[in-house]
């Protein structure tokens, strides 16, 4: 495959020679004049004296006495222009990000040579005129007109009115705008081009010849100035295209090859072979694939790598027209890949300094509050899980977790100053000066802990280096704008400004351009042929890109006076994709078919067209994730001699000391974990396995069980301070007071969430604050449910209860103590009720005893377990008639609710009133359970009910 550049390097060698020393070859871009170097060395076995390459922007930046601005000091100055001008009172803030379109509307003005006193003038005075305007063609002037008819007096608004006042002093302010500028040397870029055109003086350029290569649509200073040159016999000009897209068919002009007609018209081109453009008449090898995401796109890469990549590597190219999928592709890349030259910036908002930033500036904003003087908790905690804070603090980690631990939802500066790093980090600032400084100075920080790093050659470390320092030169140059009272913001824009900076900033790569496989952006693609190409995120909205057309310019009028419309945009991106394809042999194109977020899953009209236009075949595939079915092997663990040992060493109480030692309990709830999973109970009661520590401030419903069940231990202490007995109006005067009832709620919060003392005040946060209101409602639905059954007494709250057995092992006797803790105990009339609190759930009855048992009952009554196994154990130390209750306070304010365990056939349920009468086959069942948990022959195996396994903590082990 011969290339583009190929052709022009061996005309310009046979028309120059040798000696290319006075020849400037002047590209679109900078990354043609590598590839081109070769070239032209290949064209003479003697060495070559290389020409100049440049583009076209350095080009009249080498030709101008002025410099270009910097984009957010200029903004400042045409805001103190727009004040003076208008008299306006808005502030900087709300001027900023439309003072931006301005100086972009300014620069199109510049770039068309658009006579700025014609167009920026009295918008009545312009209709009335317009008889004047000869320099409108038919179709401008239309525009024009039409625009008239939608801006006439007669439909006018307030918002017209507004346009209207505006757009008559624009005028001025672009003169006077464009004079400030100059008077400091500077120029945005279309007033440098401006500029460099009407002072041009041709006897003083440093070249005899200036070739320029591959350029397609021109704006009216460039095509002047290569007039200019053209006449002067100063330019050649060489033309990239294919008679595909530029030849007339039917009255239909394509386009793609719009501009290149005008320009083989102006300026004819140097390659005169016909057979140099007709390669898209050429079959070719072309894919459209489909995918279902992006990121699956990216994983192709590899097998497209593999299977369709030649030597040498340079001549595959991946384009990445969503550039956010840079980071996955280069993860993609197959070992086989030697080289990769990445041609497109580094996104720098992919980077973790982009994250450290926002962190920062998160927290010092809304992550402060001046009235109390403290941090938010989201704030402080996204700031000392940053990578960058935990290298340079070891102190973070433990910070996170303490103030978790704690749920310190609003901690004080000086609680967070644990080391010397975070004393300045956690140090609060006001005012976009010492915010600005502040940022500066940490990255500052962070970027001499990586100085210290420099050996390290990961690419990517020297990447993160490359960032810091472009976040701290970014900053710098805001400090100084502030210093120098030409940035003057809120410090919501600041941080809006900020954001926006750094989202649009790269990290340019650093490698050897023309080696290697090429991945890079549309742009980039100018002038540059590959034979085997991959094109990712083909889809519209993609290419051609969507948005970035906001103006004060009305469309029909940048239309009349010839500037930049979107039609211009859509062919230009046009002219990118059919003159990428058209050297190309292995063609791949690939777009996604969803549609969530912003991506509407519609592949580019290009490829649609090209689809409808090409004569030769087009494969259609779709991309598919790779699926096939996992055989999980049942996990089984069988009590060998060492499992048997680490379970009787877990329960067994004959071997500890209870002075010294816990005594181990075998509980209601790991008799329940059994009967649900035995494999669980093995996990968690014999290998000791626990689940992850999760990091989280919220209440789960365990803790909120739990601070409910110690504030109902609260209420019934302080009513049993003067007896046991509970009377009516004791409830009844309770009820009344609320701020008693919060009281418990918040002495509960204090000891069992936030971990402080009685006297400090606790800090709830908005979540907190809700879950405190539904612990008291459920206290008070407790209270009016003990309200009905009144006068009783109160036995025992929190109370533990455990029973000693002797179980028979095939390693010997084993002493097992049996119990728990049971969360109330009352009596009346002779019957002690056990009272087990539910804070979540549904009532429940059984059939039978044998039921609770029941391993393979999918939604065994495991609560009710619990409370018979309690009452097991308490009939046998009290004298009282004993009735096992279930208490589930959210139901508690139904005026029919009891909360009674209810046992038998569905016709014949009974009332558990004495468990006396179930005790002997309850004991039987349990019995022969205990035998089974310590059976040697019994394997501790999966539960055959997956629906326990959905919420299992131990499901990713077991591949459930």
């Amino acid at each position: 495959m011969k290339t583009f550049l190929q052709y022009v390097a061996e005309d310009l060698y046979n028309k120059v020679g040798a000696d290319l020393s006075k020849v400037a070859v002047v590209f679109p871009n900078k990354r043609a004049g590598l590839f081109f170097n070769e070239h032209i060395s290949a064209c003479s076995q003697t060495p070559v004296w290389a020409p100049a390459y440049i583009s076209i922007s350095e080009l009249f930046q080498k030709m101008s006495t002025l410099k270009l601005g910097d984009p957010v000091s200029m903004v400042c100055r045409l805001y103190r222009i727009f004040q003076e001008e208008t008299g306006s009172k808005e502030a900087l803030d709300d001027f900023y990000f439309w003072g931006e379109l301005l100086i972009g509307d300014f620069d199109d003005l510049d770039k068309n040579l658009v006579d700025a006193d014609k167009l920026l003038t009295n918008l009545e005075d312009l209709r009335n005129l317009m008889d004047g305007y000869d320099f409108l063609d038919e179709e401008q002037e239309e525009a024009l007109k039409l625009f008239f008819r939608n801006f006439s007096p007669e439909k006018s608004s307030e918002l017209k009115s507004k346009f209207t006042s505006l757009w008559e002093r624009l005028g001025t302010i672009y003169h006077r705008f464009r004079q400030s500028l100059a008077d400091s040397g500077i120029a945005y870029e279309g007033m440098l081009y401006r500029g460099v055109l009407e002072s041009l003086d041709l006897s003083a350029l440093p070249y005899e010849k200036y070739v320029f290569v591959g350029f397609n649509v021109l704006n009216k200073v460039e095509h002047q100035f290569f007039a200019k040159l053209r006449d002067a016999g100063k330019a050649w000009f060489y033309w990239d295209y294919d008679v595909f897209y530029t030849q007339t068919l039917n009255n239909f002009r394509h386009e793609a090859g719009e501009f290149v007609l005008r320009n083989l018209k102006e300026f004819p081109n140097e390659l005169t072979d016909p057979a140099i453009f007709t390669n898209l008449g050429r079959p070719k090898k072309v894919r459209y694939i489909s995918a279902s995401t992006e990121n699956a796109q990216a994983r192709y890469l590899l097998k497209w790598a593999r299977e369709e990549k030649t030597e040498p590597e340079r001549e595959n190219a991946v384009v990445l027209c969503n550039e956010a999928l840079l980071l996955p592709v280069l993860h993609s890349l197959p070992s086989e890949v030697e080289n990769v030259n990445v041609t497109m910036g580094f996104p720098l908002a992919q980077t973790p300094v982009f994250s450290f930033v926002n962190a920062l500036l998160e927290l010092q904003t809304d992550g402060y509050c001046k009235d109390t003087g403290r941090y938010r908790f989201e704030a402080v905690c996204t700031v000392l899980k940053h990578p960058y804070v935990c290298r340079m603090s070891s102190h973070a980690d433990v910070l996170v977790r303490e103030l978790t631990r704690n749920n310190t939802f609003y901690p004080l500066p000086s609680a967070l100053q644990t080391d010397d790093f975070l004393k300045v980090v956690f140090t609060p600032v006001e005012g976009i000066h010492d915010l600005c400084a502040y940022l500066s100075a940490r990255l500052k920080e962070v970027s001499v802990l990586y100085r210290k790093e420099e050996d390290k050659t990961d690419i990517f470390d020297q990447l993160y280096r490359e960032s810091l320092f472009k976040a701290f030169t970014m900053t710098g140059r805001l400090l100084t704008l502030i210093e120098g009272g030409e940035l003057v913001v809120r410090v919501g824009t600041f941080k809006m400004l900020l954001n926006r900076l750094m989202g649009a900033a790269n990290i340019p790569f650093h490698g050897e351009p023309a080696v290697g496989m090429q991945v890079m952006g549309v742009l980039e693609t100018r002038n540059l042929d590959f034979r085997n190409l991959l094109i990712l995120s083909l889809n519209e909205g993609q290419l051609p890109k969507a948005g970035g057309d906001s103006s004060f310019i009305p469309y029909n009028l940048r239309k009349a006076f010839g500037m930049t419309t979107i039609e211009h945009k859509n062919a230009v991106y046009a002219y990118y994709f059919y003159r990428l394809i058209q050297r190309a042999e292995n063609i791949t194109l690939m777009y996604n078919t969803s549609s969530e977020g912003l991506n509407r899953g519609e592949w580019s009209r290009f490829m649609l067209q090209f689809l409808v236009e090409w004569p030769h075949e087009i494969r259609r595939e779709y991309l598919e994730a790779g699926q096939s079915p996992l055989s999980r092997q049942e996990l089984s663990v069988g009590k060998t001699e060492q499992v048997m040992h680490r379970l009787l060493n877990r329960f067994d109480i004959g071997q500890k000391n209870p002075e010294k030692e816990q005594v181990p309990v075998l509980s209601p709830s790991a008799l329940n974990t059994y009967l649900d999973c035995r494999l669980k109970f093995y996990l968690r009661y014999v290998a000791g396995l626990k689940e992850p520590e999760e990091v989280s401030a919220e209440i789960d419903s365990a803790k909120f069980g739990t601070i409910f069940h110690y504030s109902a231990e609260l209420v019934y202490r302080d009513l049993c301070q003067h007896g046991k007995m509970i009377q009516k109006s004791d409830l009844e005067q309770l009820l009344k007071e609320e701020g008693r009832i919060q009281n418990y709620v918040d002495r509960a919060f204090k000891k069992h969430f936030f971990h402080v003392g009685e006297q400090e005040k606790p800090e709830y946060n908005g979540t907190q604050i809700i879950n405190s209101k539904v612990i008291v409602s459920y206290l008070r639905q407790l209270l009016r449910n003990d309200l009905n059954y009144a006068p009783f007494r109160m036995e025992a709250m929190e109370k533990p209860v455990y029973e000693e057995k002797l179980v028979n092992t095939v390693l010997g006797p084993l002493q097992l103590a049996l119990g728990g803790t049971i969360d109330r105990m009352d009596s009346k009339e002779g019957t002690l009720r056990i009272v087990d609190y539910k804070t979540g759930g549904t009532p429940k009855s059984v059939n039978s005893v044998a039921e609770l048992f029941d391993s393979e009952q999918e939604k065994r009554a495991n609560y009710i377990f619990q409370t018979f196994l309690y009452a097991a154990i308490v009939c046998r130390q009290e004298s009282f008639r004993i009735a096992p209750s279930l208490l589930y306070i959210h139901q508690a304010s139904n005026q029919d609710y009891s909360p009674v365990i209810k046992i038998g056939e569905p016709r014949k349920k009974q009332v558990v009133e004495d468990f006396a009468e179930y005790e002997s086959e309850f004991r039987e069942q349990l019995d022969a359970l205990i035998q089974e948990i310590f059976c040697s022959d019994e394997p501790f195996c999966q539960t055959q009910v997956t629906s326990r396994c959905s919420y299992c903590e131990f499901i990713n082990l077991c591949k459930r």
